[in-house]
């Protein structure tokens, strides 16, 4: 009978693979190798090393071609790894071969965010959400998992108990999906009359990539306590807080952080916590400025923010990180003035981009929060003056 489990366990050492395709060049795959090391970390696993193959195309068989598993495994062999972890997403007639070849677990990056996400889930929502997701990433793998059960050959005889097992488990998980999907929609319509009962106060909510600062900024600005972490989804359900600034109330949330590669069919499970930034007035994108690639990282919050047709809101794009930025970028011996140059030189650059919706902060530093909670106040009450001019007690 089918059973769901822990993916990875605590100390695990792992190793990574990634694929150089058409698609995807070697800097790309090494910047998603980094990600996934990260995401390895986050689960509670050591990645030991990484293994990289130029193909034009994946392998229908075990995604590597054989030399480069062979490698994999002449690698593992004697060496205390017991996990080996894909970047993409791997069928589960792959895994089963890529198995019993490299003699140890084998997972995806879908299947290793899914564990994440499962150990970060608290509220029953959440735990829905996450449950949910997991049995669709499982249902179309099932075959491919019950294949080393089933019977050789054809004709009379050669429908074993794999077969019969497999489809008692497929009607299971199908069941089990129906089944959590009914419980969401109940969940979600709980939130919904709670969001309707807000009454007419504007909501502003924060997005941004994973582990960019959200929560930091989230506890500066609400004067609260968020779970705030250097790991990746450290936060997964929506926290909403009231906030006032002078005499203007707003409602802030904070939402789970976007990902590349994130697996659909979580995005799907989790559409209802994303409802808050489809329900916002106002979104504060947070960007990790000291990130080598953040405005790849600015691209894929955009691209998923299209997808929930949310893109078009009034958005003040926070820089966070600014500290790190500066020690990553200044040398000792550049002058003060130079330094004021290059800053003043990428604000002038971002402004004319956003045309003058954006802010350079280091939350962690406490730098420029003041202007920060100024321009969310002034976009604020902007809002208030459009939609309710008789609300004049929270115009400042």
């Amino acid at each position: 009978m089918l059973e769901k489990k822990q993916v990875i366990n605590n100390e695990e050492r792992c190793v990574l693979v990634g694929l150089i395709h058409k698609e995807q060049t070697e800097p790309q795959v090494q910047e998603f190798l980094d990600e996934l090391a990260f995401l390895a970390e986050t689960a509670g696993a050591q990645t030991v090393k990484r293994f990289t193959q130029k193909l034009a195309h994946p392998d229908r068989a075990t995604f590597v071609g054989k030399g480069k598993l062979e490698e994999i495994q002449q690698y593992i062999q004697g060496r205390e790894i017991n996990l080996v972890i894909f970047d993409d997403e791997l069928t589960g007639s792959q895994i089963v071969n890529i198995e019993k070849v490299l003699k140890v677990k084998v997972i995806d990056r879908s299947d290793l965010i899914l564990d994440i996400f499962a150990r970060r889930a608290r509220t029953a929502q959440a735990k829905v959400q996450v449950e949910l997701a997991q049995y669709q990433y499982i249902l179309p793998r099932l075959r491919g998992m019950w294949s080393h059960l089933e019977r050789q050959g054809g004709g009379i005889g050669s429908r074993g108990p794999g077969e019969t097992e497999i489809e008692t488990d497929r009607r299971i998980v199908k069941d089990k999906i129906s089944l959590l999907r009914k419980r969401l929609a109940e969940i979600d319509k709980q939130s919904f009359t709670q969001r309707k009962d807000r009454g007419e106060y504007m909501r502003v909510a924060l997005v941004g990539y994973t582990n960019v600062g959200k929560s930091t900024i989230m506890n500066l600005l609400s004067k609260s306590e968020v779970f705030a972490e250097n790991k990746l989804f450290a936060t997964l359900d929506t926290t909403t807080r009231k906030v006032v600034f002078g005499q203007t109330p707003f409602l802030l949330s904070d939402t789970v952080g976007f990902i590349r590669k994130l697996p659909h069919h979580l995005v799907e499970s989790f559409k209802s916590t994303l409802d808050e930034v489809r329900e916002s007035d106002i979104l504060l994108h947070v960007v990790d400025i000291s990130h080598p690639k953040y405005e790849e990282q600015i691209d894929v919050v955009n691209r998923t923010l299209a997808d929930l047709k949310a893109l078009d809101k009034p958005t003040i794009l926070i820089f966070n990180k600014m500290d790190l930025y500066e020690k990553q970028t200044f040398d000792e011996w550049l002058s003060d003035e130079v330094k004021q140059d290059i800053l003043q030189q990428l604000k002038e650059s971002w402004e004319h981009k956003t045309h003058g919706n954006c802010v350079f902060v280091s939350a962690t530093e406490r730098q420029n929060i003041d202007e920060l909670r100024q321009t969310i106040l002034d976009k604020v009450v902007h809002l208030y003056r459009e939609r309710y001019p008789y609300k004049t007690e929270y115009f400042y």
